[in-house]
C-alpha cells in the first residue's frame, strides 16, 4: 500500500458521481485515488443506458460546459441521439442519447486511466477516519489505512444494499455485487442521519425475439446534435428504438399477481421514485388507465439485450415473463435478465452545505444517490461539484456554489440542501424558476468561463466558446439594426407562410417576433438580400437558433432577469452561522424549528424552506437588517 497511502483527495465509488469527482479533482492538480468495489464495473449503467432527457439533458450539457466528462463520453458512445420537445419552447428542449453501455464504460475508463494525477484501486471502504470533526482518510476492509485531506463519498445504492425479487431478498449493492455493510455505521457514528430509499429496474429481453412490426419505430435525428460542442459527429449508423403499450391483458396479469409484489408483501420498505414507478405500482395507482407506454431500447450495438422502459418490476421472475408476453410486440420475447428492486441507505441531504460538504464532518463531500437523488445525470452533476470543491478545500480556495439563476446544477443542489427529499429526487425543467435562461443552447456561454477559471476547460475550448458568443452578439446587433423592406418577393414569402404582408420597412428583430417566422427564413430578405454575401461567417445553425431564441423571447428573458435581480438581494443578505431563531418574536414555531435545524446561509435560501412563510421571511429580514 505504500504507493497508495496518502492522497489529496479520495473518491469512494466508481459510478457516474465518482468518475466525475475523481476526474475533476485530478485535473485540478490534486493527487486523487478512485476507490471502487470492482474495477470492471466503473461507469456501469445498471439501469437504462441512456443519458439526457428533459431537465436531465440540461444537466449533462452543464457538466460538459464546466469541463466534466459525461457529455463527451456520451457523444463517443451513443447509438441513438434525439432532441426532444422541438415543437415546444426553448426552455424545455433537451437532448437525449441511447448509449452502448459497454462502450460507455470503456471510454470512461480510458479517460480515467489517462489522468496522470489519478490512481485507481479496487477495495472496500469500511470506516471513515475522522479526527476533531475533520476527515483524515479511510480504512479498508482488509485493515489498510489510506490518509487524505478530503474525501468524496459517492457509493450509489451500496450502503447496506439489498436486492428484492418477489420473496427473494439478499444483500447486494447491485445485481452480482456485494453491498457496503459498514460505512452506514461509520457515518451514523459521526452524527449523520440516514434514511432508506429503493430503486428498481425492468427485465431485459433478447432483441431477436421481439416483433417490430407490432410496435412504432422511434428513430434518432438524421443529423444528430452532441452534448459537447467540442465533439465531432462521426456519421455512425444509429439504432432504432420501439414503442409499444401495455393493454388489458398485461394489466390482468399484473392484477392477478399483485399479492406477490414486494410492494404488497412488505419486502420493500424504502420509498421509491414517484416519476419512474414499477408496472405493479402503476396498476395500483391508475386502475382505470387502459394502457401505459413501453419503450423497447437497445443496450448496445453488439449485444441483443434490450431494455423495457415502462415495465420496471420486482415481481417473481415467472410473473415478469407473463407480463412481457402479454404486451404487444413482446409475445415471443425471451427473458435475458429479470427486473429487480434494490433498497439502500442515503444521507438526509439537509445535512449538507451548498458545496456538498457535510456539516458535521469537514472536508467530507457526498455526491449521487447517497444524497437521495436518482439518475446518472443528477449523480454526475453532484460528483463534478463535489470533486471541484474537494480540490478547492485542499488548496484553501473558496468552494464553487452555483446559484439557481446560473445553472440547473444550482437548482439541483439547492433543492437537496434546502428542501430535502421524501423520495428519490429527479430533475425536471419545472423545478427551475429561471428555466428560460438555463437552456441547453447557452450552457457553455453561462458556465465554460467558470470551468476555465478552475482549470477544467482548456484555452482552446474557452476561445471557441467566446468566439461563438461574439458571433451571436454580432448577429443580434445586426438584426436590431437592419430592416426588412416591402417588395413583391418579400410579401409573397410572408403571405405564403401565413403571415401578414408589410407596406413599409420594419426592423428585423421586430418582425422576427412573429411566431410563424423563423430567422433562417428571413436571412435572404435582410437588407435587400445582401446579408448572406457580407455576413456568411455568422450563418451557422447553432448561432442562428440562439439568436432567434434571444429575439423571440426577449420580453420573457428580461422579466426573468428582473426577478433574479430582486432575488439577488435576498441571496446576498447573509445569516450568521450562530444566529438564534428561537428568540425572535413573530416567527411561527415551525419556522423557528426548521430554520434552527437547517441553518440557511442566506435570506434567499431561508425563503425556499418548506414551512417558512413569506411573513416569516419579512420578520427575519427586519431582524437581520437591524443587526447590520
Amino acid at each position: 500500500m505504500s504507493a497508495f497511502d496518502s492522497f489529496d483527495v479520495i473518491v469512494i465509488g466508481g459510478g457516474h458521481a465518482g468518475c466525475e469527482a475523481a476526474l475533476a479533482s485530478a485535473r485540478m492538480g490534486c493527487t486523487t485515488l478512485l476507490l471502487t468495489l470492482n474495477l470492471e464495473k466503473v461507469a456501469l449503467m445498471p439501469c437504462n443506458p441512456a443519458v439526457g432527457g428533459v431537465g436531465k439533458g440540461q444537466l449533462t450539457r452543464e457538466i460538459d460546459a464546466l469541463g466534466g466528462e459525461q457529455g463527451r463520453n456520451t457523444d463517443r458512445s451513443f447509438v441513438q441521439m434525439k432532441m426532444l420537445n422541438t415543437s415546444k419552447g426553448p426552455a424545455v428542449r433537451a437532448l437525449r442519447a441511447q448509449t452502448d453501455k459497454k462502450l460507455y464504460e470503456e471510454n470512461m475508463k480510458k479517460a480515467i486511466m489517462a489522468e496522470p494525477n489519478l490512481r485507481v484501486l479496487e477495495g472496500i471502504a469500511s470506516e471513515l477516519i475522522v479526527s476533531r470533526e475533520t476527515i483524515g482518510g479511510v480504512k479498508l476492509s482488509d485493515g489498510s489505512l489510506i490518509s487524505s485531506h478530503a474525501i468524496v463519498l459517492a457509493c450509489g445504492t451500496f450502503l447496506k444494499g439489498k436486492i428484492v425479487i418477489g420473496d427473494l431478498r439478499y444483500p447486494a449493492g447491485r445485481m452480482g455485487e456485494p453491498p457496503a455493510e459498514n460505512l452506514s455505521s461509520s457515518l451514523e457514528a459521526n452524527s449523520l442521519e440516514l434514511g432508506r430509499f429503493q430503486s428498481a429496474t425492468p427485465p431485459r429481453i433478447d432483441g431477436r425475439t421481439i416483433r417490430p412490426e407490432k410496435m412504432a419505430v422511434q428513430d434518432g435525428d438524421p443529423i444528430p446534435n452532441t452534448f459537447s460542442p467540442f465533439s465531432k459527429p462521426d456519421g455512425r449508423q444509429q439504432l432504432p428504438c420501439y414503442l409499444t403499450y401495455t393493454n388489458s391483458q398485461t394489466h390482468e396479469v399484473v392484477s392477478r399477481n399483485l399479492h406477490l409484489s414486494p410492494i404488497k408483501t412488505g419486502s420493500i420498505s424504502g420509498k421509491g421514485p414517484r416519476y419512474c414507478p414499477s408496472i405493479d405500482r402503476k396498476i395500483m395507482i391508475f386502475p382505470d388507465r387502459p394502457r401505459h407506454p413501453v419503450f423497447v431500447e437497445p443496450e448496445g450495438r453488439y449485444t441483443r439485450e434490450m431494455y423495457l422502459q415502462g415495465l420496471t418490476t420486482s415481481l417473481p421472475v415467472w410473473v415478469q415473463e407473463e407480463i412481457i408476453h402479454a404486451t404487444p410486440g413482446l409475445e415471443e420475447a425471451r427473458l435475458m435478465r429479470p427486473g429487480y428492486a434494490v433498497e439502500y441507505d442515503y444521507i438526509i441531504p439537509s445535512q449538507l452545505k451548498s458545496s456538498l460538504e457535510t456539516k458535521p464532518i469537514l472536508r467530507l463531500f457526498l455526491a449521487g444517490q447517497i444524497n437521495g437523488t436518482s439518475g446518472y445525470e443528477e449523480a454526475a452533476a453532484q460528483g463534478l461539484i463535489a470533486g471541484i470543491n474537494a480540490a478547492q478545500s485542499v488548496k484553501g480556495e473558496e468552494p464553487l456554489i452555483l446559484q439557481r439563476s446560473e445553472a440547473y446544477i444550482g437548482v439541483l443542489i439547492d433543492d437537496l440542501v434546502t428542501k430535502g427529499v421524501d423520495e428519490p429526487y429527479r430533475m425536471f425543467t419545472s423545478r427551475a424558476e429561471y428555466r428560460l435562461l438555463l437552456r441547453h443552447d447557452n450552457a457553455h456561454s453561462r458556465l465554460s468561463p467558470v470551468g476555465h477559471a478552475l482549470g477544467l476547460v482548456s484555452a482552446t475550448e474557452i476561445a471557441s466558446v467566446l468566439s461563438s458568443q461574439e458571433k451571436l452578439d454580432d448577429l443580434i446587433s445586426l438584426l436590431r439594426s437592419t430592416r426588412i423592406y416591402p417588395s413583391p418577393m418579400v410579401n409573397k414569402f410572408l403571405t405564403g407562410i401565413g403571415s401578414s404582408a408589410i407596406s413599409e420597412p420594419q426592423k428585423t428583430d421586430q418582425i422576427l417576433k412573429r411566431p410563424e417566422l423563423g430567422l433562417l427564413q428571413l436571412l435572404p430578405h435582410l437588407d435587400g438580400g445582401s446579408f448572406s454575401q457580407t455576413n456568411a461567417d455568422l450563418v451557422n445553425k447553432e448561432i442562428i437558433e440562439r439568436a432567434e431564441i434571444e429575439i423571440k423571447y426577449e420580453g420573457y428573458i428580461q422579466r426573468q432577469l428582473s426577478q433574479i435581480s430582486r432575488q439577488f438581494r435576498r441571496e446576498n443578505t447573509l445569516i450568521p452561522d450562530d444566529f438564534i431563531y428561537y428568540g425572535l418574536n413573530g416567527l411561527t414555531h415551525e419556522a423557528r424549528e426548521k430554520l434552527s435545524r437547517l441553518r440557511p446561509v442566506s435570506l434567499g435560501q431561508a425563503s425556499r424552506i418548506a414551512g417558512v412563510s413569506p411573513s416569516d421571511i419579512a420578520v427575519l429580514s427586519i431582524y437581520l437588517h437591524a443587526c447590520q
